[in-house]
C-alpha cells in the first residue's frame, strides 16, 4: 500500500470513528431524554421522581468520561433550547437557573457522567461489584449538586434539603442503580467501536 492509500485509509477509518462518537453522543442524550418523561410526583416534594439517573449511570458508564459528560451536556443543551426533553417535557433555561429546584439535579448528571465514564476507563465496570460501586459514586455526586442547590432555591436549611431532595429517592435509586448495573454489559455491545466500527 502506498504512503497516499495508507493516509487515505487512516483518515477513513478515524472520520468513521469520530461518526460512532457524535452518534454515540447524541443516542446518549436521548436515552436520558426518553427516560426523564419516565416521571411522577410525590406530594411533598417539589422534585419529581424520574428515570433520568438510570440513563445518566449508563450513559457515564458505557460512553466513557469525555463522550458520557458529553452526552448529558446535549442533552441540558436541548432542553434549554426548548426541546421538551426534561422531566414532565419541560424545557427552558430557567430549569437550569440557581433558581430551579431541579437545576442542580441536571447540573450533576454532567458530572456524573463523566465521574462514572472516569471510573469506567479504569476498570470499575468489569463486574457487577465495582459496577455497582462507580454507580454509587455517581449517584452520590448527582445528590450531592441536586441538594445543595436545592437550599439555594428555596433558600431552605440543609436538613430540609435533604428531606425533600434526598430521602424520599433512596430506595428507587437503589433500584435504578442495580438496573443500570445489569444493563450495562448490553450498553457496552453497543457503544464500543472496535477498530473504528460499531461492536453491536
Amino acid at each position: 500500500m502506498s504512503a497516499l492509500a495508507h493516509a487515505l485509509s487512516g483518515r477513513r477509518s478515524a472520520a468513521r470513528v469520530r461518526l460512532a462518537d457524535v452518534v454515540l453522543i447524541v443516542l446518549g442524550s436521548a436515552v436520558v431524554a426518553l427516560l426523564a418523561q419516565v416521571s411522577f410526583r410525590l406530594p411533598f416534594t417539589p422534585v419529581p421522581i424520574t428515570g433520568q439517573t438510570l440513563g445518566v449511570l449508563l450513559v457515564g458508564a458505557s460512553l466513557g468520561s469525555t463522550r458520557g459528560s458529553t452526552a448529558l451536556l446535549l442533552y441540558l443543551g436541548e432542553g434549554a433550547a426548548g426541546l421538551p426533553v426534561f422531566a414532565e417535557a419541560k424545557s427552558g433555561l430557567a430549569l437550569l437557573a440557581t433558581s430551579s429546584v431541579t437545576g442542580g439535579y441536571l447540573w450533576g448528571f454532567v458530572v456524573a457522567a463523566f465521574v462514572v465514564g472516569w471510573l469506567a476507563e479504569r476498570g470499575w465496570d468489569r463486574n457487577f461489584g465495582s459496577a455497582l460501586g462507580a454507580m454509587l459514586v455517581g449517584l452520590i455526586v448527582i445528590f450531592s449538586f441536586g441538594c445543595t442547590w436545592l437550599t439555594v432555591a428555596l433558600s431552605v436549611p440543609a436538613r430540609e434539603a435533604l428531606e425533600l431532595g434526598l430521602y424520599p429517592f433512596v430506595l428507587g435509586d437503589l433500584l435504578k442503580l442495580l438496573i443500570a448495573a445489569g444493563l450495562l454489559p448490553l450498553a457496552w455491545r453497543i457503544a464500543r467501536p472496535q477498530r473504528g466500527r460499531l461492536r453491536l
